[in-house]
């Protein structure tokens, strides 16, 4: 098996590595990753400027490495048009330093990178670990390589992106795995307001969680609860429901 790995907290995180370094017990290991952080940038790419790629020196492994001054989304396509020119059985992005749980994976750049894959028709699962600043990915590395395989083996449906969060505790606390939906996360006083050293006033992207929906078969509640959250989420966003109604309805412009 080769495993195309990327994210969006950069080719030096500690996540991508321990990831990465578990992933070799599976299969040959690429590693494509942006240059530095992109968190939340959403499934962009990069359109009015080069791309530029950068062979690099990973962790002091023997893992082949890339560095692209891009998006996350940009990596994998890079990867799966140009350094691996469709080689790759499994796609893996993460392990992401933080959840990325309900209506947070449409801003999310580890989602985008898995989603990406999808679009090419390959397998792709997006990992994040549930903590805070300070983030120990050993046990979630181990746990992560364990999903790869048992998801890879059950098989991924095409259009379809598996979105997978681990609970932040010791491993003897994690009760198991739960298959899951998508729970609502919103936020309030996104903006911060304050003034630069001229008078001028600028504003940080910030947030506190306000309300959440987590109801018993949401990603939220599962990691609440300290179990793996698997969620399966389909890439055609068409509300089918909607659609049929709406075809049954005359659409004359005039």
């Amino acid at each position: 098996m080769k495993i195309l790995v990327s994210n969006d907290d950069g080719i030096n995180s500690e996540g991508i590595y321990k990831l990465a370094k578990e992933l070799t017990k599976l299969g040959k290991v690429i590693v494509v990753s942006p240059e530095s952080e992109r968190s939340a940038s959403g499934h962009s790419i990069t359109m009015h400027k080069p791309l530029r790629s950068n062979r690099v020196d990973f962790f002091g492994s023997d893992i082949e490495a890339w560095s692209i001054n891009g998006t996350p989304s940009d990596c994998v396509k890079f990867a799966l048009e140009v350094l691996a020119k469709g080689e790759i059985d499994l796609v893996v992005s993460g392990i992401n330093k933080g959840p990325n749980m309900g209506t947070d994976v449409l801003y999310s750049g580890t989602v985008s990178a898995a989603i990406e894959g999808a679009l090419y028709d390959k397998p792709s699962i997006a990992f994040s670990l549930c903590c805070n600043e300070k983030c120990n990915f050993d046990t979630a590395s181990v746990l992560a390589a364990d999903i790869c395989k048992k998801l890879y083996s059950f098989g991924i449906e095409k259009d379809t992106v598996i979105n997978v969060n681990i609970p932040y505790c010791p491993i003897e606390k994690i009760k198991g795995i739960k298959i899951t939906k998508l729970g609502v996360r919103k936020y309030k006083n996104s903006f911060v307001k304050r003034k630069d050293p001229r008078g001028r006033s600028y504003y940080w992207l910030a947030g506190e969680l306000d309300e959440v929906e987590d109801n018993e078969d949401t990603d939220i509640r599962a990691i609440k609860d300290n179990y793996v959250s698997i969620t399966p989420i389909k890439i055609d966003l068409t509300n089918e429901e909607i659609y049929k109604k709406m075809k049954e309805k005359d659409w004359d412009l005039f």
